[in-house]
């Protein structure tokens, strides 16, 4: 079993880490407060081939593995966390879901763009009446002739104020076995966005309104009976929604440890006290056991597969947890510098607090480890009593 990583490994980790250093860390503060998508950023780094890293050549794609991906988000948000964001929206996500899954004549209209970072994907999952319960979304797609018409409302968007094209979950019947998934580009009639509403990270999102939204049949990108394979894909979106988690509490970490290394209280350095030194060693403890799960999801996923469901759930559980609980209490060890938005602590336990919820909660997250371990479903649903 190997704990480090190989020599190719290395060299790609301190190339990605010098290049971040040089180019994103010096307006790392300014862009995390700034809600926008940073199109900058994205083309800058997929300059540096730091899009599609998983994706193959022929896809325009660098033809690396899930691992290389997460190395990147890694050493990117190493020296400016809001750039991670970028890293994962070029590699997982849907635009990953994308990749697996489009027609050859749909890669070739939209992979470039995307790789390139002229154009954004969002996804459209999440519905006022269907959160964690996605199989219960009502956004349904009609045929009409050779197109579809959609009808539904989309909410939590990630990128949504940004996107270019929306990869949106829809029924086209009843049941699990109804549900599929369709591209929607900005712009197409019927398809109005609302106004962005801020979350807790200062992220923004917009409600998606479709009435009648006509697409053609080639914006299809999986028919009904579609759903398993885009929860497949999903487990990618997790992998990546754990490394920035994962990454940004030790961001935090490694701010607080050099502030505790050089701030005087009370005639001491703070990193004198036992009780900071054991915040610490809590912190690191944490942050260790949650990167060898991750790195375990990333590595059994092999250069070009799919992880693990049951591998992705408690990676992505173990670095939720471990990032914002690591973040939360780095702000802590600041004090009032950590709460300050001069520094980035505070913004990285925003951060992580969503990536609790987002990608599927830790309490979803549970119950499917909880699955894996007894070997059978459990059914969350309420119950209806037997006709009597």
């Amino acid at each position: 079993m190997q704990f480090a990583f190989t020599e190719e490994q290395k060299l790609f980790a301190e190339s990605v880490r010098r290049f971040a250093e040089g180019a994103l860390q010096p307006q790392a503060l300014a862009r995390a407060h700034d809600p926008r998508f940073p199109r900058d950023v994205a083309q800058e780094l997929a300059r540096q081939g730091l899009l599609g890293i998983a994706m193959p050549p022929e896809d325009g794609g660098q033809g690396g593995s899930l691992m290389d991906a997460v190395i990147a988000i890694e050493q990117v948000a190493a020296a400016c966390p809001r750039s991670a964001d970028v890293v994962q929206a070029g590699n997982f996500g849907p635009i990953r879901t994308f990749a697996e899954y489009a027609s050859p004549e749909q890669k070739q209209r939209f992979l470039p763009d995307l790789l390139a970072g002229r154009k954004v994907i969002s996804l459209g999952m999440s519905e006022p009446e269907a959160g964690s319960a996605v199989t219960e979304l009502r956004t349904t797609a009609r045929k009409d002739g050779d197109d579809y018409l959609i009808t539904g409302t989309k909410v939590f968007s990630t990128h949504s104020p940004d996107a270019d094209v929306f990869l949106i979950y829809v029924r086209f019947g009843p049941g699990t076995k109804g549900i599929g998934s369709v591209l929607v580009e900005r712009g197409t009639p019927g398809f109005s966005i609302g106004q962005p509403s801020p979350f807790m990270s200062g992220e923004e999102w917009c409600q998606l309104y479709f009435e009648d939204c006509r697409i053609p049949a080639e914006n299809v990108l999986l028919g009904p009976g579609g759903f398993q394979k885009q929860i497949s894909g999903f487990n990618v979106e997790r992998i990546g929604n754990a490394s920035r988690a994962l990454a940004l509490g030790r961001y935090a970490f490694e701010r607080a440890r050099e502030h505790a290394a050089t701030r005087r209280q009370f005639g001491r350095l703070l990193c004198e006290f036992q009780g900071l030194q054991w915040k610490f060693a809590d912190m690191a403890l944490k942050l260790e056991s949650a990167q060898l799960l991750l790195y375990r999801a990333a590595i059994n996923a092999g250069p070009t597969g799919l992880p693990d469901p049951y591998e992705t759930a408690i990676a992505k559980t173990a670095c939720n947890l471990a990032g914002f609980e690591v973040a939360n209490e780095c702000v802590q060890v600041m004090g009032g510098l950590g709460y300050s938005q001069e520094a980035l602590t505070e913004y990285c336990m925003r951060r992580t607090r969503g990536w609790m919820i987002a990608g599927g909660s830790i309490e979803v997250l549970k119950n499917r480890i909880a699955e894996h371990i007894f070997n059978r479903r459990f059914d969350q649903r309420a119950q209806r009593l037997a006709a009597e």
